[in-house]
């Protein structure tokens, strides 16, 4: 990992567990269009976002806005688009998605019309030009994070490497092309939309067009992990887990992992789940966990 890169998700850990205030009411937020006030989010998606974004900034007690900025983009090449991946991008680092769930059931997260990525792409339609163009690269490691809150409350953060999570792109644009085969020849590809593809002029007048549109989702990996993680919502007000591959957790700085492995209360142990390209094998990570 290079040493240009300015924060990580093991400094982002550090960062939430220092700073011991789950209340996404809390939160203020930085508009695009008014650069020079901190605002309440008006959801709590957005409350959870910026929420990530001060945890890998170091940035929760900012309170003047043009400081907010520059530490922002001290740290961040990249500050997410509405409607595209990802949420945000470390400078010379990871790619960073931001789920919200309300309440602490084990659902499905809703992913829209992106499929799940265990790596971003340069060359993926769904991302904007501007995100592309944030930094001189091809591809970045990937991760999600899951927040689940009750009234308002952060109560469980979720955290785990895309390649931990989910299966090669090739897999899941293999499953698109069948589609798109599936209607014919006359099914135009919209891939640099949010639609699959349409089929236009379906009915004798020529006037109804039909449009397919693909809405992802993935297991909460709440549940996928459910044995490994033995979650207990009765029990803590607040708990974080984090799944990092064995391979990835050895590139961070010593003095990182040192400062992490140092802290009260976390437990970090090796463990082995399944590689979700082939279950038959295993892949090595650590399991990270806070419980407060």
């Amino acid at each position: 990992m290079g040493d240009d890169m300015a924060t990580n998700i093991l400094k982002a850990i550090n960062n939430i567990i220092n700073h011991n205030d789950y209340n996404l009411n809390n939160v203020r937020i930085l508009m695009p269009g008014d650069i020079s006030s901190l605002n309440r989010a008006n959801n709590m998606g957005d409350a959870l976002e910026f929420f990530i974004k001060d945890a890998f900034c170091n940035s929760f007690n900012i309170t003047e806005p043009e400081d907010k900025w520059d530490i922002y983009r001290q740290n961040l090449s990249f500050l997410g688009a509405k409607n595209h991946p990802p949420d945000m991008i470390l400078i010379n680092g990871d790619a960073v998605e931001v789920k919200k769930k309300k309440g602490l059931g084990n659902g499905e997260l809703q992913l829209n019309s992106s499929f799940p990525k265990n790596k971003l792409y340069h060359t993926d339609p769904k991302i904007t030009q501007e995100c592309k163009d944030c930094e001189d690269w091809t591809e970045k490691d990937m991760i999600y994070i899951i927040g689940q809150f009750v009234q308002n409350n952060l109560k469980l953060l979720g955290i785990i490497y895309g390649d931990c999570y989910a299966a090669r792109k090739q897999f899941y644009e293999c499953i698109l092309d069948k589609v798109q085969d599936g209607f014919g020849e006359n099914f135009e590809d919209n891939s640099d939309t949010n639609e699959i593809g349409r089929l236009n002029g379906i009915d004798p007048l020529n006037i109804t067009n039909l449009r397919v549109r693909g809405m992802w989702t993935i297991q909460n990996p709440l549940k996928l992990f459910r044995r490994t993680l033995n979650f207990d919502k009765t029990a803590q007000d607040f708990m974080l887990y984090a799944i990092i591959p064995n391979t990835k957790y050895s590139t961070f700085p010593e003095e990182d992992r040192t400062a992490l492995e140092s802290i009260n209360g976390i437990n970090i142990s090796s463990i082995s789940i399944p590689n979700p390209n082939n279950p038959a094998k295993q892949i090595g990570a650590k399991l990270i966990v806070v419980r407060k």
